[in-house]
């Protein structure tokens, strides 16, 4: 049986604002290891499943999607990101800690 994990990827070092975050991707693990090619060093395999990466709308549309295809899927939690407040005017402030 296939295994996954249903996650909700982080935004990229690119993208400032939250376009695609809401999605949930369902990426396949692998199967074999990544093994080194002998004539160019590379790192490759034979496991077509890692080029695989399918998204959902919502958790529940990942997981029905597994149970019908007999995919055993894990649910990672989204990690929230801790937004801390900031002004422009505490670069002036008088006690601002050098």
């Amino acid at each position: 049986m296939p295994r996954a994990r249903i996650f909700r990827p982080a935004r990229t070092v690119m993208q400032q604002g939250r376009a695609k975050t809401g999605q949930w991707v369902l990426e396949f693990e692998p199967v074999r290891p990544l093994r080194p090619d002998t004539l160019m060093g590379w790192a490759g395999g034979g496991d077509t499943r890692r080029q695989v990466r399918l998204r959902f709308d919502s958790v529940s549309n990942a997981k029905s999607y597994c149970a019908k295809h007999g995919i055993d899927a894990t649910v990672l939690p989204k990690k929230e990101p801790v937004i801390k407040p900031k002004s422009y005017a505490d670069n002036f402030k008088w006690d601002r800690p050098t």
